[in-house]
């Protein structure tokens, strides 16, 4: 028998081929929405602090509605509640499939991005409750530096350079994607301040359905697009609807309708016995919805603010809920992320795999302070329209994001020739089904 020790585990692995392809889709996908969420957050910055600026936030606020339903909501609300709520419709699908069929459904491999995910989390929020510690009104805003924007980042990416090494990519996505289910949890848990009980209760009328016809008849919604949006897609109104009148945020309901999709099991190579799963067809059909659609829509509505000029500005960012939100996204979000990741490698007695370097690490923790979707949501849930904090905060949270990508562009930037090198060597030498040799050996 043998006495020599096993290798350290690689503690980011490279994940299986079928998941390096399917990360490198998303991805992608996310860069055009990632893009379209920049061009609409500019549109709505110069928009407010133009002349016609009474004219945008005139849009913004014009209400529409049924109100016995407490739906007479204004276009920013709509956004806001409605349009986010298929955002982490996607963010809730991914993370099951994640869960059930993809690679870190192994506790090996998900403990590591998890592990980062809640040092992300629980470091800038830290940051922020510490520099904001003796004002009870600006206190309630510590959340707003912990979540991770993913389309911002991955067009970041896409300016600076396509050749991330796979595992980053996986650790980045899978990631944010954690990180923005957390922050929803914050959401749901800590923003809520009343709750209708008998409307929490009807909620699970419309969500028992939903996940009834959705496993049921997987095969039939897969092959008819237009069923999903004739009959669950009314049904997911009402129990959003209804999620809303309980007190609770309604974005809330996007990631529990999504963890109602069935998600296929993937055989060893990772092909689909019966097929791709409902959950897989679902994320390929909407994702465009969301990215094209949805969250640019909701940062068009968010992050204009009338800032006042340069006096103004220097005000904003002189405030203790500027000061917090941009150290919290900025130091904090890396320090959380780096600090997990080696205390994971410490109790695991994993080593980072050969072929990174710490430095990539923090370049990926560095865009993970781009926290601006999910940021500017709690942003306004902690202070409220109107409230100048809020203003502050949306300054902060644009100026903190501009400021985290501009120093992961620099760092990542001069890593770009090793990752060119990188690629290339996962691209030699590849068998006859296309599938790298680096792949059919961890196989």
């Amino acid at each position: 028998m043998s006495t020599n020790p096993s290798p350290p585990r690689p503690l980011i692995g490279r994940g299986s081929y079928l998941e390096a392809l399917r990360i490198g889709e998303i991805l992608r996908k996310e860069t055009v929405g990632g893009t379209l969420l920049v061009i609409a957050a500019v549109i709505a910055l110069i928009w407010a602090n133009s002349p016609a600026s009474e004219s945008y936030f005139a849009l913004r606020d014009f209400k529409f509605g049924y109100e016995p339903w407490h739906l007479e909501l204004s276009l920013g609300a709509w956004a806001a509640d409605g349009l986010l709520a298929v955002f982490f419709f996607l963010v809730g699908l991914e993370l099951k499939r994640e869960i059930v069929a993809g690679d870190l459904r192994q506790i090996g491999k998900a403990i590591v991005p998890v592990a980062a995910a809640v040092g992300g989390v629980i470091v800038p929020a830290l940051i922020y409750a510490a520099i904001n510690w003796s004002n009870p009104d600006t206190i309630s805003g510590w959340a707003i530096p912990t979540a991770t924007d993913i389309a911002f980042a991955v067009a970041v990416l896409a300016v600076i350079g396509s050749h991330l090494p796979t595992p980053l990519r996986i650790f980045l996505l899978t990631l944010a994607v954690v990180d923005d289910l957390i922050a929803i949890s914050i959401i749901a848990f800590f923003y809520t301040e009343t709750i209708n009980v008998p409307a929490l209760l009807l909620t699970l009328i419309p969500l028992a359905l939903f996940a009834f016809l959705a496993r049921k008849y997987r095969r039939f919604f897969g092959l008819n697009p237009s069923a999903a949006w004739f009959i669950l897609l009314p049904i997911g109104f009402v129990a959003w609807a209804l999620l809303h009148a309980s007190g609770i945020h309604a974005t809330v309901a996007g990631v529990v309708l999504a963890f109602m999709i069935p998600v296929l099991h993937s055989s060893k190579h990772g092909k689909h016995t019966e097929g791709p799963g409902l959950a897989e067809i679902f994320e390929h059909r909407f994702r465009p919805l969301s990215a094209g659609f949805a969250v640019p829509v909701f940062a068009f509505f968010s992050a204009g603010v009338a800032v006042g000029g340069f006096e103004g500005l220097g005000s904003a960012l002189t405030d203790p809920v500027s000061i917090g939100i941009i150290v919290a996204l900025v130091v904090g979000k890396p320090i959380g992320i780096l600090a997990a990741t080696w205390m994971t490698a410490k109790f695991t007695k994993a080593t980072l795999d050969p072929e990174l370097k710490w430095v990539d690490m923090l370049g990926v923790s560095l865009l993970a302070g781009i926290g601006f979707t999910v940021s500017l949501l709690v942003a306004e849930l902690s202070f409220g329209l109107g409230n100048p904090a809020n203003d502050h905060a949306k300054v902060a949270i644009l100026a903190a994001s501009v400021l985290a990508a501009l120093l992961a562009s620099i760092l990542l930037g001069s890593r770009n020739r090793q990752y060119k090198k990188l690629q290339a060597e996962e691209s030699i030498d590849a068998d006859a089904d296309g599938i790298p040799d680096v792949y059919q050996r961890e196989q």
